[in-house]
């Protein structure tokens, strides 16, 4: 499993409509992608309007490439794109261990 890391800065006066407008992008049009196995979103307490998204992915490749060169790309883009102060800063990372 691939976990997509989503460094995500927006204007915090508008943090309602940009959660409303992320969840219903991830649930609407990236849980269709193939590869997709979930996500979570975190707000920052310390650093108002920077969001913390992460998507679980089958393989890298479910998202670099099925993903993001398909049309649902430019779909999720119109939803959360318009609310991004700067681009978003996207690394993938493997799991190297975990807590049970």
């Amino acid at each position: 499993m691939i976990l997509e890391h989503a460094d995500i800065r927006i204007d915090p006066a508008r943090a309602a409509d940009f959660e409303a407008a992320i969840l219903r992008g991830v649930t609407t049009v990236i849980a269709q992608a193939k590869g997709f196995q979930g996500f979570k979103v975190n707000r920052s307490i310390e650093s108002p309007g920077r969001y913390i998204l992460n998507i679980y992915w089958a393989t890298l490749e479910d998202h670099t490439v099925g993903f993001r060169e398909s049309p649902a790309f430019t779909e999720w883009r119109a939803i959360v794109g318009p609310f991004f102060a700067q681009p978003p800063v996207v690394e993938h990372l493997e799991l190297v261990g975990k807590s049970d």
